[in-house]
């Protein structure tokens, strides 16, 4: 990371308190120098209360040398002949081979909300996106399939993330004083290394999860959307995006599509209305952002970055979130029919068969 100064960044997990000094080793190349430089430990700042973290481990680079390869050892001295050697990526400067990146920080529990999935990624790609990376831990295995499909068709990256093996993960994002080492499948981990892994080669990286979709509402797609944007707001870096429930448990009997009943998961297209606001809730956020600017994120806000973030205005865009409900005892009567998602209605059905055909009808 040359951004400030020649460093570089290892984005790690770190026992907030227990892990007091470590060392980068770098591997100079021709001559196979060793060049060991202590480390800066940096634990990001939002844990949620777990004892473990997401943390930059920062290192000076050698002044002479462009290392190739960094192990992290706990002393300056001895054998590092069995420590991983880490590749040193986003070294060379490249020109961007997608404008939207969606991360995704992890599918974990045997997720086979394939339905909803499939739906998902049709939209983000109808929406402008050309990569999805996801953070997989487990998922079942028609949703295996899935993946493998869209693996295939070059728009999903897997980075597999057995983080349990590792630790006791929480599926809660917030502490329970359970005895669990970190929350959410270390999903603040994932956002940081999907922003830096696609730092050079995606021009935005989208911050959401699989059951989300920023819906424009004065755009067709999400690049004019943010060229506006950014025309309207020089110097922003983060846009984010306002979340809205739309709960799974209220449906419409439009687009009952029967070929889709034996597939399981939820049918987005007949879910479209949204809870109201309440009153002293904050609507959470999540983010469209330039990675070049972002230091270090959260999950819905940034932490550190160079420039500003902008709330977008809910009349530009929403995040259209299904699941099941947080205000679950409204009537129907008290929640605001939002049929935007319809917009898209003929080209998501069309590719969402499409894909179903190929993988598991």
């Amino acid at each position: 990371d040359d951004r400030e100064s020649k460093i570089t960044r290892v984005i790690g997990i770190v026992h907030h308190e227990d892990v007091k000094q470590l060392y980068c080793w770098f591997c100079c190349q021709p001559d196979g120098k060793v060049y060991v430089s202590k480390a800066e430990i940096d634990v990001h700042s939002d844990r949620f209360g777990f004892p473990y973290g997401a943390a930059d481990i920062v290192c000076l680079e050698p002044r002479n040398c462009e290392p190739t390869h960094v192990s992290i050892h706990q002393s300056s001295h001895g054998n590092t002949d069995q420590l991983p050697r880490f590749e040193i990526k986003n070294r060379k400067a490249e020109a961007f081979s997608v404008d939207f990146t969606v991360c995704i920080s992890a599918m974990f529990g045997n997720y086979n909300n394939v339905l909803q999935f499939i739906q998902s990624m049709e939209m983000y790609k109808i929406l402008g996106v050309q990569k999805v990376v996801i953070y997989k831990n487990n998922c079942s295995h028609l949703m295996e399939k899935v993946l493998k499909f869209y693996v295939e068709e070059g728009t999903v990256e897997i980075i597999p993330w057995p983080i349990n093996s590792h630790l006791k993960v929480s599926s809660k994002w917030h502490f329970m004083q359970d005895g669990t080492h970190i929350g959410y499948y270390g999903q603040i981990t994932a956002l940081n290394d999907c922003i830096y892994r696609n730092m050079q080669r995606s021009k935005f990286v989208v911050l959401i999860d699989a059951d989300e979709i920023i819906l424009p509402l004065k755009h067709p797609d999400w690049m004019t959307m943010m060229t506006s944007l950014q025309e309207q707001n020089p110097g922003t870096g983060i846009f984010l995006f306002e979340n809205h429930i739309f709960p799974e448990t209220i449906s419409t009997h439009v687009f009952n599509i029967s070929s889709w009943n034996t597939v399981p998961g939820v049918n987005i297209l007949q879910h479209v209305h949204r809870e109201p606001d309440r009153k002293n809730v904050i609507n959470p956020r999540k983010m469209i952002i330039d990675p070049r600017k972002v230091i270090q994120t959260s999950v819905h806000s940034v932490l550190r970055a160079y420039g500003n973030s902008v709330n977008v205005p809910m009349d530009v865009a929403l995040i259209y979130h299904c699941r099941v409900p947080l205000q679950g005892s409204l009537p129907r009567e008290s929640l605001i029919r939002d049929t935007t998602l319809w917009r898209y209605n003929l080209s998501l059905i069309m590719n969402v068969n499409k894909v179903l055909h190929q993988t598991i009808l």
